[in-house]
């Protein structure tokens, strides 16, 4: 199948998704585990959204990898049997990176307006909200690359009904 959807795996605006992914979601993680106190994650938001950052990091940069060694031999990495599995994972983590985004924020702005926590004091309720922002950043990239493989998927899901 050499179908080139740009945003697919295997193409340079894929590889430009995923590393965009990528950094959001570390930044994510910086913004909420640098110098913070032990006792901010006995709030479950704040550590659904680490734990998901840290499966979204390795797996958006394990397959910005495969994007770019696609490239550089330039050889398509569009395998029938894995792709199904890519595009399952990708969901999974999107809709995974928009709960824990949502549910960050929304903690974080009921903390702030509840007049704060002594773990949610200024500076660490806006570290919170910008680790929310950049883990709803990562999930809109998420979206258009499960979107773009998605739509490469499909042609191989209804060949193989016929």
């Amino acid at each position: 199948m050499d179908n080139k959807l740009q945003g697919s795996i295997g193409t340079s605006a894929g590889l430009a998704l995923r590393l965009g992914q990528a950094i959001f979601s570390a930044a994510s993680l910086l913004f909420m585990c640098l110098n913070v106190s032990y006792y901010s994650y006995s709030y479950p938001p704040f550590c659904f959204l680490v734990a998901t950052m840290s499966f979204v990091t390795p797996w958006n940069l394990g397959l910005a990898v495969i994007d770019a060694f696609s490239l550089l031999v330039k050889r398509s990495s569009h395998q029938p049997g894995i792709l199904p599995y890519l595009v399952g994972v990708d969901w999974v983590l999107s809709f995974l990176s928009l709960a824990t985004a949502c549910s960050t924020a929304s903690a974080t702005d009921y903390l702030i307006a509840s007049g704060g926590s002594p773990y949610c004091n200024g500076n660490m309720c806006r570290r919170y909200q910008l680790s929310a922002a950049m883990a709803f950043l990562s999930w809109i990239l998420s979206l258009a690359s499960s979107l773009f493989n998605l739509w490469l998927l499909l042609p191989t899901v209804y060949l193989l009904h016929l």
